[in-house]
């Protein structure tokens, strides 16, 4: 899994992200900036879709309350594109798009956009790379910036200087980062998740400094194309501004062909457990197996059961079992990560090191209650009225709108994937998400690493 973050403000702020963040990726909004919520399911999203000349799939919400403009532009390129031996090449590239284009250096480039006032990001996730862009919606203002991304996007440099400095930089973060126990624990869960498959795969500062200049070009050349990009806009502009922003950014790319099959992921054949011994006064458990694709129809019963197991906070069961009444863990969890292929279902916890086996006792122990019984009805009620409740909340600025509208755009969701959001949610029984974790849940299956007990305690 990718464990790059290459925003605007520097190639690598943090080098290895946090695979719990995208547990959020589960929410939705009842409405855009500027509409009132009358009831859960009231208000609709007026997505509207095209797609350009070019094979170019675009989305747009026009949202005029506040004089901004969201963009996002996401490719099929990321860290599961990568070829063997080269991880971590997917974020290096999005990293060094604004380095230099043809008459404009690095500098050049981050003065022209902080001197309208946009902001610019890039960063590779496992699927896709996505190209960000915040800008006043003024016409002046928005259509420079959105002229200098598309000299980002489209005729990136690559400069060899810059990808030598920028290799330097991310290759000491890695070393640093791979003293960690959470890092450790992550990249070996995810490895032993997914031992055939590029999501399995980490960076390594082996596998950095083998990138080359040819190898960006390369990539560049084969991913950033048409046919494997889409376009998102959230903003105070009409459809036909839209449209000829959408021109301007991915217009002159070729087509390019479709991108080429991956390999499944397949479930592990039995249940693994692996102890790394580290020196820090914590272990650090990581449990789970692949999970869900996105648009899998089990998706809702997992998200709303998935509440009441660990992913509701203070009120899920592991939060009550593992730290409420024993006090084994400041934090437990579990999320479902869906990706274009069966993301991770993790399950994750950190315990005193003489508390370890005790823990992962009462995790099993819990996680095997629920798969066999399923929540209780006030569970699922309480689930469902919190889920629908906070529905509004998850979404309440144009940038975040933005997100679930590249979400749906990229992975095909339905274009009212967010006004029959809380309807889906709402309509959960208790057989659905006893049938769903029964179906993506196998605990004869199931794989944990822990990192800080040497050896089963």
């Amino acid at each position: 899994m990718n464990k790059f973050n290459s925003e605007s403000n520097g190639f690598i702020g943090s080098v290895r992200a946090t695979r719990a963040l995208r547990r959020f990726v589960s929410g939705a909004c009842v409405a855009l900036l500027g509409m009132t919520a009358i009831g859960p399911a009231a208000a609709a999203l007026p997505i509207e879709h095209w797609t350009t000349a070019n094979g170019v799939r675009v989305y747009f919400v026009n949202a005029p309350s506040i004089p901004m403009l969201d963009v996002q532009v996401d490719f099929d390129a990321g860290s599961r594109r990568e070829p063997q031996g080269k991880t971590g090449l997917a974020n290096i590239t999005a990293g060094l798009l604004a380095k230099g284009v043809p008459g404009i250096d690095e500098a050049a480039i981050a003065e022209g956009f902080a001197r309208i006032g946009a902001i610019r990001g890039a960063s590779a996730g496992n699927d896709r790379t996505s190209i960000t862009l915040r800008t006043l919606a003024e016409k002046s203002e928005r259509d420079a910036a959105v002229a200098l991304l598309a000299k980002v996007i489209q005729e990136p440099l690559f400069p060899a200087n810059i990808l030598a400095r920028e290799k330097e930089r991310t290759v000491q973060a890695l070393r640093e980062s791979l003293t960690k126990p959470e890092t450790i624990a992550s990249d070996r869960f995810m490895e032993l998740l997914y031992p055939a498959h590029p999501y399995g795969r980490s960076p390594t500062p082996e596998s950095v400094e083998a990138i080359t200049r040819d190898d960006l070009v390369a990539f560049h050349r084969d991913n950033y194309v048409a046919l494997r990009a889409v376009v998102s806009m959230v903003g105070a502009i009409t459809r036909s501004e839209a449209e000829a922003i959408a021109e301007t950014l991915v217009g002159p790319l070729p087509a390019g062909a479709p991108a080429p099959a991956l390999p499944s992921v397949m479930e592990p054949a039995k249940s693994q457990t692996e102890f790394i011994a580290h020196p820090a006064t914590q272990s650090h458990i990581l449990y789970g197996m692949p999970g869900v694709a996105r648009g899998d129809p089990d998706y809702f019963p997992l998200l709303v059961g998935n509440h009441v197991l660990g992913g509701g906070g203070f009120v899920s069961r592991l939060v009550d079992e593992v730290r409420e009444k024993r006090g084994l863990a400041y934090s437990v969890y579990s999320y479902f990560a869906p990706e274009a292929q069966a993301g991770p279902f993790t399950i994750g916890a950190q315990t005193q090191k003489e508390q370890t086996g005790e823990t992962i006792k009462v995790i099993k122990d819990t996680v095997a209650t629920f798969i066999k019984d399923g929540p209780s009805a006030a569970e699922l009620r309480a689930a469902k009225d919190n889920l629908v409740g906070g529905f509004a909340l998850r979404i309440d600025s144009n940038r975040k709108i933005l997100g679930y509208l590249a979400m749906i755009g990229f992975y095909g969701e339905p274009l009212d994937y967010l006004e029959r959001w809380t309807e889906r949610a709402e309509a959960v029984t208790l057989e659905q998400v006893r049938v769903a974790f029964a179906r993506h849940v196998d605990l004869a299956r199931m794989t944990m690493v822990v990192v800080g007990a040497g050896g089963k305690p």
